[in-house]
């Protein structure tokens, strides 16, 4: 027997095993649940396994940064077990076990000034549509159930005729998002058939989709015409040439050009493609069955009027300047949407009850005279100013008594916007809280990890807060979050 076989040094034998980890860690958070634990306390273990390198040269270094490194990492070349802390590796755990079970997603406090915040989940839906969505979820529901037959129903229920009342429209059709609603148009309308678009519209939308790309997968065989400033009548009267399906015009809700531009009016588009026996689709991107002019809104948002042009078919997405849930809504002649609803592809793109609830009761505000201001989209947009600045000035009072010395706080002009991709170019003129003070860059993250977070915006020195995305019901919450960051 061999009494001078020599130990076994790999620093990976000292490592606490996951029960242990898991039971310090739960000590430091009883509060977060044990599956969320354990599975960060085998992460952090597996990340110092895999850092950890025998014998290497140089001193140790602290591994309290290991359970956070980036992805791809080097390997830190020291012993783990020299620069181990058991009780602040727990609080790691902790931590990654705490977001690992927090609720996605999370309520946020919006102070941005920005109405229809994509990274935010764009527009908030109304105190209507949120209990026709609680009442859909509660239990079942008559999705596809005619209740007076008791046979089966269409899916799309009565939205079908609001959305005809409230747009003008001969029949409609509601799909997942406003992409789906694109997609599902041109498979229908012109699979691997051309389809002639001005190169100034093939933009790229969020999350670098691009319509180009969109037309591809829907099976159509893409024409470009005009040039990326300028396209006229005449360009797309030489495209006719090559037998289009149909012509497709794209709002460029994401940027505006100014300066030696030119593009072609709607209704001289309809009538030419009417003329030659195929439709005119427009994707509208937002669109509103409110008359909003008054905010500045840009004239091609209101549907009815794209619709009285002569479009045979329009789309635009549910959850921008509607104020509904996300969805792709579709409306025109019967013919064309009928087809859609007929086509494959729409069981893939279809919506569940909770988006068909939350659309429903939303469209019902719209068609009830002076209820479309409980929409929280509209509400945002027709603020009035001094209503602006009595809110601001309420939320500089309640920030005044929680705010430690060394910091100021004040009143400022501020520019909202639309935002989710609609018209870039109107500014929305309000009022912000505006907090100066050291370190505001580490306070905003605390901000974020406040248990109602709020999101604002780091500007000229100080963090402005935008109060015509705040409610007046969410500024004690806005207060709560600062105490949570500031003391």
């Amino acid at each position: 027997m061999d009494l001078k076989r020599p130990v076994n040094t790999d620093p990976r034998r000292g490592l606490p095993s996951v029960d242990r980890l898991s039971q310090q860690a739960a000590a430091v958070a009883p509060e977060l649940p044990l599956w969320s634990i354990r599975s960060a306390a085998r992460t952090c273990l597996q990340a110092l396994r895999e850092d950890a390198v025998v014998g290497a040269e140089g001193g140790p270094v602290p591994v309290a940064g290991l359970l956070d490194r980036p992805a791809g990492h080097a390997s830190i070349h020291t012993s783990v077990m020299e620069g181990l802390d058991l009780d602040g590796l727990a609080v790691r755990v902790a931590r990654q076990a705490g977001r690992l079970a927090a609720p996605h997603p999370r309520r946020v406090l919006n102070a941005t000034g920005i109405l229809l915040h994509t990274n935010l989940g764009r527009a908030p839906l109304a105190a209507h549509a949120r209990e026709a969505v609680a009442r859909a979820a509660e239990g079942y529901s008559s999705v596809e159930l005619d209740l007076e037959t008791g046979r089966r129903g269409s899916r799309m229920g009565s939205l079908a005729a609001k959305l005809a009342l409230l747009s003008g429209a001969e029949a409609a059709h509601v799909v997942n998002n406003n992409a789906a609603a694109l997609l599902l148009a041109l498979n229908t309308l012109a699979m691997g058939r051309p389809v002639v678009v001005s190169r100034g519209e093939l933009v790229e939308i969020g999350g670098s989709f691009r319509v180009p790309e969109v037309m591809e997968r829907a099976g159509v065989r893409l024409h470009e015409i005009g040039t990326t400033n300028r396209t006229h009548l005449a360009d797309y009267q030489r495209a006719l040439s090559i037998g289009p399906a149909l012509l497709l015009k794209v709002h460029r809700s994401n940027f505006e050009q100014t300066g030696f531009v030119a593009e072609t009016d709607v209704r001289s588009l309809a009538a030419l493609a009417h003329a030659h026996g195929i439709p005119l689709v427009e994707d509208l991107g937002s669109g509103t069955f409110v008359d909003l002019g008054s905010t500045g809104l840009a004239a091609e948002s209101f549907v009815p009027a794209r619709l009285a042009l002569g479009v045979d078919v329009v789309c635009f997405s549910g959850d921008k300047l509607l104020g509904g849930p996300q969805a792709g809504i579709l409306l025109g002649r019967r013919e064309p949407i009928e087809a859609m609803r007929r086509n494959p592809l729409a069981r893939a793109l279809r919506v569940d009850k909770l988006t068909l609830a939350a659309l429903d009761a939303t469209l019902d505000l719209l068609l009830e005279p002076g209820r479309a201001a409980e929409i929280p989209m509209i509400a945002g947009l027709r603020t009035d100013d001094a209503l602006l600045r009595e809110r601001a000035e309420q939320l500089r009072r309640a920030l005044e008594e929680i705010l430690p010395p060394g910091f100021s706080l004040a009143l400022e002009r501020s520019e909202g916007a639309v935002g989710g991709g609609s018209l870039p170019e109107l500014r929305l003129p309000g009022w912000a809280v505006v907090v100066r003070g050291p370190g505001l860059a580490a306070r905003v993250e605390r901000l974020r990890e406040a248990p109602v977070a709020l999101v604002a915006r780091l500007f000229d020195e100080g963090l402005w807060l935008d109060v015509r995305t705040l409610t007046p019901d969410e500024l004690p919450l806005v207060a709560a979050a600062f105490t949570h960051a500031f003391r």
